[in-house]
């Protein structure tokens, strides 16, 4: 297929394909693209990269991961920025779909992990549905990189024998309906996705939940790219701790975030949000 047979965008939103010319099925790979650091991307999800002839990908893979495609592959951002949506999900999977079913190599490209808050689920199902070839190569989640960066395990003798990944927000923009009386037991760390507008409303359910409002808590912005920013909190003060930060982050609460390194100056330590969510 040549570059040029995306002539635009269907009345549905959708790149406009040419038909099947009698081509053998191609293939679609849902790739980690990990949490940014070139460097943290498996040697299968280079590979994948470099074979790939169309790559789908999401806004958070930077152009340094992007750049290890071949330089005629077709690149297609389909960022989700919060809700503003370049593409509906339902166009993304007929996109991943009719490209493959071009005869070509597709690659969908996405920050983390597929199959961890990245809907790669659905892209499979589309697939399958379709008869479409489909296979996930797994990446580096951003949880993983942010406890890694800031030197602090998410499980630990003594201090957290159980870790969660739960997402920070629901369809509607609200706190999701999550069981919070699990989620606040001591010694288990929580590694909460896409939940910084959302720090104060989740630190409130915890603590009503029993969750001790001095547990150690961390903000990470950008886990391991080089402008990453690392904020330490306590549960109490998480909502303060949030105030003013943009960009993908972290949330990560449990007695193991006691070992983090942070930016100096940031709140002060723990012992410095404590007493500021106090004021």
């Amino acid at each position: 297929m040549s570059k040029s047979a995306g002539r635009g965008k269907a009345a549905t939103g959708l790149v406009v394909l040419g038909e099947a010319r009698g081509r053998a099925p191609g293939r679609v790979r849902l790739v980690g693209a990990g949490p940014g650091d070139p460097e943290l991307l498996t040697l299968k999800a280079l590979k994948a990269l470099q074979a790939a002839q169309v790559v789908v990908h999401d806004g958070l893979v930077p152009d340094e991961i992007l750049a290890l495609a071949p330089a005629d592959a077709r690149r297609i951002s389909v960022a989700k920025r919060k809700s503003r949506h370049s593409y509906a999900q339902s166009e993304i999977n007929r996109m991943l779909v009719a490209f493959a079913l071009e005869g070509l190599e597709v690659v969908r490209l996405k920050g983390g992990d597929p199959f961890i808050f990245g809907r790669g689920g659905e892209e499979l199902e589309a697939c399958r549905a379709a008869g479409v070839e489909c296979e996930a190569i797994p990446g580096v989640t951003a949880a993983l990189a942010a406890g890694a960066s800031a030197g602090a395990p998410l499980t630990h003798r003594g201090a957290a024998q159980a870790v969660t990944f739960v997402t920070g927000h629901a369809a509607d923009g609200q706190v999701p309906d999550l069981d919070w009386p699990s989620l606040a037991r001591a010694n288990h760390t929580v590694a909460i996705y896409m939940g910084l507008t959302t720090a104060g409303l989740i630190a409130e359910r915890l603590m009503a939940a029993g969750r001790d409002g001095a547990t150690p808590s961390l903000i990470v912005v950008d886990a391991s790219r080089p402008h990453e920013r690392r904020v330490a909190s306590t549960l109490a003060g998480l909502a303060a701790a949030a105030q003013g930060l943009e960009g993908p982050a972290l949330l990560l609460v449990g007695e193991a975030m006691a070992l983090a390194q942070v930016d100096a100056g940031a709140y002060g330590g723990y012992e410095g949000a404590a007493m500021e969510a106090k004021a």
